[in-house]
């Protein structure tokens, strides 16, 4: 962690909505003034798509079917690791984009399931935005969150998560939902060992809780709205929130557990707003002084 150069996490697996959550920290730093620089999870996987085909096969091969983007040896961990360190030390860095559609490669002028080259970061941010899967993974070889001064994970009940992703993935992918179904398969040795172990390391967990019935994820017709919905908000500490004013802010909500606050789904962005605001401009504050 840096007081100098602040670093903000946002963890979450395929379909867990972290770019909704992305869109609300923008509102956020647009709203604040705060220069930022941000970088995709996707942009530190190991392979580009045609290379991660034939690895997939690769693998299959010798009997291991558990291989996926979820894997910690399918991303450059440690490059992450380095970004993160070397930012919080200088406020410098690089990135680069991969590229997941004709429309994303209209836009940076390459092949869809391909990598953008590594560009420096613009010079005079006030802080660093990572959003994707591995924002807060500690293993053996690297200690990504020990490197992020607020770190949030997004972490829809499961059958939801699943439902957002084939969704997803059939509109804006063109996927068949036994194709998404057989990805989820493969990615669920690594979900539990991988990813579930970074919601124990985050500051703040979102997880929405759908109150219509999700029992056969694979035949849902539509993906539960925010109003059929409720956001447990888990506080790693509860020091220094102030309850009181979240729960008079936010009607209808209430605590279940002295870190746990309940909302309805439809007032997860003003729960946020409410909750980073105060956070990221104390942070940027520190950076200014330090």
């Amino acid at each position: 962690m840096s007081k100098k150069h602040p670093i903000i996490s946002v963890t979450g697996s395929s379909g867990a909505g972290t770019t909704t959550v992305k869109a609300t920290f923008d509102q956020i730093f647009r709203r604040e003034g705060i220069q930022t620089v941000s970088i995709e999870g996707d942009a530190f996987h190991r392979y580009d798509r045609a290379a991660m085909k034939a690895e997939l096969e690769k693998r299959k091969a010798v009997g291991d079917e558990t291989f996926s983007h979820f894997s910690y040896d399918a991303n450059e961990l440690e490059k992450l690791e380095e970004v993160f360190r070397v930012y919080g030390e200088t406020g410098g860095g690089q990135t680069r984009h991969y590229i997941h559609n004709e429309a994303e490669g209209a836009r940076y002028g390459g092949s869809p399931g391909t990598f953008t080259d590594w560009k420096p970061f613009e010079d005079g941010s006030d802080l660093l935005f990572y959003e994707g899967l591995h924002g807060a993974v500690v293993n053996d070889t690297v200690n990504i969150a020990g490197h992020a001064d607020l770190k949030i994970g997004v972490v829809p009940v499961i059958n939801l998560e699943w439902i957002q992703k084939i969704h997803r993935d059939r509109a804006q992918r063109g996927y068949t939902t036994e194709a998404v179904t057989d990805t989820i398969l493969r990615r669920m040795h690594a979900y539990v060992h991988c990813i579930c172990p970074q919601f124990s390391e985050t500051d703040i967990n979102f997880q929405r809780v759908p109150v219509v019935d999700t029992s056969n994820p694979f035949i849902a017709r539509w993906i539960p709205t925010a109003d059929e919905s409720l956001v447990v908000i888990r506080f790693k500490s509860p020091r220094g929130i102030d309850f009181p004013y979240l729960t008079s802010m936010i009607h209808d909500s209430w605590m279940t557990r002295a870190n746990s606050l309940v909302i309805p789904g439809g007032k997860m962005d003003l729960a946020m707003q409410l909750i980073f605001t105060p956070m990221i401009d104390r942070l940027v504050q520190q950076s200014r002084c330090a």
